[in-house]
């Protein structure tokens, strides 16, 4: 179906098309490269993440790296081959600068990976057949580059009216579109049924200028009897805009700031839908796709189906380039395409254009001139803006009046700058204030997002802080709340309470006492050793021991009984005086929190007034505390009172004590003798002072009791050792249930070897 129901834009302009140039021929077939760099960027958002290694042989169509986000897409070999680099390489930009990228070598063989077309491709779910684009790498190539699965994942609450396939191709120069719709007409037919089939628009409209006669046709004997209206407009640039076109086929326009699904449309480019056959028809990956080759700087001007990937030097070779005419490379249009800054650039998957013009096909134009405000650019501005102010707002730096201009509607087409009298080279500075703008925002959406991160640290600390000082309050408060307690019930022990007794009775011991229930510890520390023995190795000798040992434990404890008998019980103390002493630590314990909660605000250099009156209510209640831990001081009874005799006796064990670990540290550190010397004598002076120290105290001299040990030299250490290490061999041997008999049997056989040693040593 036709309709010439269309209306127009405002503004627009007729440069020279000079289509001519590279629309006569068919579509040409390039030569395989012998090696295709393929960028990771290839489109909106995320650059993709290589899934392949250095080294690797990869089939054509294979992915070699995998789609970074939601925003992303993943990219396949364009052919077979190796994988010999992976990192930085020329990309086709303004900027010159490199991008990462996958190199492969071609082998040759073009070898193409399993496919898996899906012919029968309604009976999918919907979101199955979205995921097959989206892994197919498909991106728009009409020339923004946004991933096709993108576009095509509409909101639910947005529902698509209006399907429109874009075949405009309003750029000069440009023919791709036009040959690919002449000769392909049956596959962008068959992707449009599979988009109408995906989001189920009520209507699906194809717009082309009126300047292309032999792709209408096409098309139309393509659509047939299907409901898909084909709109043939009068040329105008730049009418392939998205928001343009929808106006002029739909007469609806997309309002400021928004986005054409917001008044349910949804475009869709013409070398789209036949990438989206290719994917789901044929199971074929976005590895190709058509290039016009123009400019009077070439032999043969022509339309190119190139692998991504391959070299731009060896696209303008295959179309016989004259260097000595070439002034100007560029990618793209004249119109909205930029400079390339060499030729070792690949072709990516938006590249629709390379043009090699000459100095009087594309003279540099001339110094820019201020602005005469003809309002010439207004006039042909498709967005209906106000070119000549955004220019002084830009030079200004006024992003706000930018804004308030919408700035960011203008679709940077260079139809102002085409007609502007004074050269004024308009896009590059919206672009430029586009880029500032963007850069300002995302450094505020840093910086709060920042300041929020703060802010919730902020708030973590302070509850974690106030958590601390609750749990330290109530641990002093159950403290307190226990000692209470305790010295509500604290009164004489009772007699029947074992642990109450031996608490009461420790203090009373005599010194005797003491003595007799160390020598009753060590012997039983002594027999349980030499029980231990006698259990893993029964000798006759460990018995022997074992038994004198049990003896000498007897008479120990025994006389530790008699002793304990005869000694006069220890008074308790009475439940006033436990009391008095319970009073006297709360006291103090609530003295020492208040001083250290005044300590710290005292420590606080800028104190406000809240904070000064916190300290002054501490240091009131501090007062308060130590006047009533003096009180309850007062109250409790005097403990003993120590002879002069015993300080003496205990600064002398200090002194001692101090004298012995300077030398000790000072002989492992590796003193001078002379030093040592010095040490030894104060050593010697100390140990006299604490025998005076014990004569003059009153109190019986200590029994020096000696025993005779008889030293152990090396060899009785070593046959020792040996013995250890046998019977540790031979416990972990008996305890692995894996262990082998016979290795049990050379261990037990190591170990009374060890022993029989040891035993000939100790009767020598």
């Amino acid at each position: 179906m036709t309709s010439l129901n269309v209306w127009d834009i405002h503004g627009g302009i007729h440069p020279p098309e000079r289509k001519a140039l590279s629309n006569r021929t068919p579509i040409q077939q390039m030569p395989l490269p012998a090696q295709l760099v393929v960028p990771l960027a290839q489109h909106l958002g995320t650059p993709a993440e290589p899934c392949v290694m250095l080294g690797e042989r990869v089939l054509k169509g294979q992915r070699i790296a995998e789609a970074n986000g939601f925003v992303s897409a993943p990219v396949h070999a364009p052919t077979s081959g190796t994988v010999s680099f992976i990192g930085p390489q020329p990309y086709p930009h303004v900027s010159g600068m490199l991008s990462a990228a996958i190199v492969i070598d071609s082998d040759g063989q073009d070898e193409w990976v399993e496919r898996q077309p899906h012919a029968e491709y309604a009976q999918l779910p919907p979101a199955e057949l979205l995921e097959i684009i989206r892994q197919a790498g498909i991106s728009g190539l009409g020339g923004a580059g946004l991933p096709a699965a993108v576009k095509l994942s509409a909101p639910s609450s947005q529902k698509i009216r209006t399907l429109i396939i874009n075949g405009t191709e309003c750029e000069p120069y440009i023919t791709a579109d036009d040959l690919l719709m002449r000769e392909k007409a049956a596959e962008l037919v068959a992707g449009i049924e599979i988009l109408a089939h995906l989001i189920q628009p009520e209507q699906v409209l194809i717009g082309i200028e009126d300047n292309k006669p032999e792709a209408i046709a096409a098309v139309q004997a393509a659509v047939g009897g299907r409901p898909y209206l084909v709109k043939s407009f009068p040329t105008k640039y730049p009418s392939g805009g998205e928001k343009q076109l929808i106006q002029i086929l739909t007469g609806e326009e997309v309002p400021s700031g928004g986005l054409p699904a917001d008044i349910g449309m949804l475009c869709q480019n013409v070398g789209t839908c036949v990438a989206i056959h290719d994917a789901v028809l044929l199971g074929k990956p976005l590895i190709s796709r058509i290039t016009t080759l123009t400019g009077e700087a070439l032999g043969r001007p022509m339309n190119v189906e190139a692998l991504i990937g391959t070299p731009v030097a060896e696209l303008l070779a295959f179309a016989e380039l004259d260097s000595s005419k070439l002034n100007r490379l560029i990618m793209g249009g004249p119109m909205m395409g930029f400079t390339l800054p060499s030729t070792d650039v690949p072709l990516v998957k938006t590249t629709n254009c390379l043009l090699a013009s000459t100095l009087t096909e594309l003279p540099p134009p001339p110094p820019a001139l201020p602005c005469i405000r003809c309002g010439e650019c207004a006039e042909v501005c498709p967005a209906n803006l106000l070119p000549q102010q955004l220019h002084f707002f830009a030079l200004g730096q006024e992003h706000e009046q930018l804004r308030a201009y919408n700035l960011f509607d203008c679709i940077e087409c260079g139809a102002c700058a085409y007609v502007c009298p004074s050269s004024i080279p308009l896009v590059q500075y919206y672009r430029s204030a586009k880029g500032e703008i963007r850069a300002l925002e995302q450094k505020q959406q840093k910086a709060e997002h920042s300041k929020q991160r703060f802010e919730l640290r902020q708030e973590r600390l302070r509850r974690a802080e106030e958590q601390k000082e609750a749990d330290r309050k109530a641990r002093a408060e159950r403290a307190a709340r226990a000692k209470a307690a305790q010295a509500e019930t604290s009164s004489v022990p009772s007699q029947d309470d074992p642990v109450a007794r031996v608490q009461a009775q420790k203090a009373g011991l005599s010194e005797q006492q003491k003595k007799l229930k160390i020598e009753a510890s060590m012997a039983q520390v002594a027999l349980k050793k030499a029980e231990k023995q006698l259990a893993v190795h029964a000798t006759a000798e460990l018995e022997a021991q074992v038994a004198e040992l049990r003896i000498v434990a007897m008479s120990a404890q025994k006389a530790l009984d008699d002793a304990n008998a005869a000694a006069p019980p220890a008074e308790t103390a009475t439940a006033p005086t436990l009391a008095t002493n319970d009073a006297a630590k709360k006291a103090k314990i609530e003295a020492a929190m208040l001083r250290v909660q005044a300590r710290k605000l005292e420590k606080l250099e800028n104190r406000d007034a809240e904070q000064n009156s916190e300290l002054s209510r501490l240091q009131s209640q501090l007062a308060e505390a130590e006047k009533a831990l003096a009180l309850t001081t007062a109250n409790t009874s005097a403990p003993a009172t120590k002879t002069a005799g015993d300080e003496a006796l205990k600064k002398a064990k200090i002194e001692l004590a101090m004298k012995r670990a300077e030398l000790k540290k000072a002989e492992k550190a590796g003193a001078e003798e002379a030093e040592l010397s010095k040490l030894r004598d104060g050593l010697a002076s100390a140990e006299q002072a604490l025998h005076d120290a014990e004569a003059n105290s009153g109190k019986p001299l200590p029994e020096l009791i000696r025993n005779d040990k008889r030293p152990v030299n090396d060899l009785t250490r070593t046959l020792k050792t040996d013995v250890a290490f046998a019977r540790a061999d031979l416990r972990k041997l008996e305890r692995d249930t894996d262990s082998e008999t016979s290795a049990i049997e050379a261990a037990r056989t190591r170990l009374s070897e060890a022993e029989r040693k040891l035993q000939e040593h100790t009767d020598s």
